[in-house]
């Protein structure tokens, strides 16, 4: 049986991302009086299977472009490595990004029909975000971006949709620390893999402007966030108690620290495992600071 193989492909560790951005998006609609259990899992396992399909194209492409006989590979980028150790073949990991993808389409349409029509626009988004990213997003001179929107402010979007109904501002300014943070998640990540991404001729940061350019926008960004959960609060944007998400601003200035060793893996290793922790708990808090601020209003 290879379904254990088709498993390990999906990255199932780094699933955990998903989870916390349907914990994150569900709490904000409760703190705003709606939440029913059963959609919400619904929902998050819809994301799970996008975010399955995601990390299995990427690694089809990463291998038939080449890149992956020189990729470096750490615990937290380098792909699954199924493909080079010859246990799953190029097309059998296509396969798995297909048919992960197919699967969160009936999810996807179920919450259109109950929820209205105009999740639409933000599945569109999120679908073209995944299969155009490798191919031709990363080409261009930021493609940090797509991966934050599609996998950090939509996915909490759309599960706030899942509850409610409906779009809100609120709802908008709460999910944008997720885009700042997914968008580091990948730009750390990619520091390794600069050598190898020149070779299918993409244009991440760390190569648009150069390791040391792009650690001082990572550090940029990562402050960001704080920023903006604060500024947020203060025009009562945000409740008081997404403050929570303050509490891993030491872990993130470890991150940035680590950012600025570049050509030092045993301090950039370390450094990408603390930016994992900050992008998983600074969310896993806001969710929980709405969560406390429900209950104190309630």
């Amino acid at each position: 049986m290879k379904f254990g193989l088709y498993l390990l492909e999906t990255r199932p560790q780094f699933l955990i991302l998903s989870i916390v951005l349907g914990l994150t998006g569900t709490c904000i609609a409760w703190y705003d009086g709606s939440f029913n259990i059963w959609e919400a899992l619904l929902a998050t396992f819809g994301l799970i299977l996008t975010h399955m399909s995601v990390n299995s194209i990427n690694d089809y492409f990463d291998y038939k472009s080449g890149i992956d006989k020189v990729t470096v590979i750490t615990p937290f980028s380098g792909g699954s490595g199924m493909i080079r150790a010859e246990r799953l073949t190029l097309h059998e990991v296509l396969w798995v990004g297909i048919i992960t993808l197919s699967l969160a389409v009936p999810v996807g349409i179920y919450f259109i029909l109950t929820k209205g029509w105009l999740l639409l626009p933000l599945l569109i988004v999120a679908a073209l975000c995944i299969v155009l990213y490798s191919p031709l997003i990363l080409k261009c001179h930021w493609p940090e971006w797509s991966p934050g929107l599609g996998l950090g402010i939509l996915p909490v979007l759309g599960m706030y949709f899942s509850q409610t109904g409906l779009y809100t501002c609120h709802a908008l300014i709460a999910s944008v620390p997720s885009g700042f943070l997914v968008h580091n998640l990948l730009l750390l990540n990619e520091f390794p893999d600069t050598e190898a991404d020149r070779v299918d001729n993409r244009k991440t940061l760390p190569i648009t402007l150069g390791k040391k350019g792009a650690a001082i926008f990572y550090t940029a960004v990562t402050l960001l966030v704080y920023i903006w959960v604060i500024g947020a609060v203060m025009l009562k944007a945000m409740p008081a108690f997404t403050l929570l998400a303050l509490l891993t601003l030491p872990i993130a200035i470890k991150a940035i620290r680590g950012a600025f060793h570049y050509d030092e893996m045993d301090r950039l290793v370390p450094a990408m495992g603390h930016n994992v922790i900050v992008v998983l708990l600074t969310q896993a808090l806001i969710g929980i600071g709405y969560i406390l601020a429900g209950f104190i209003n309630s």
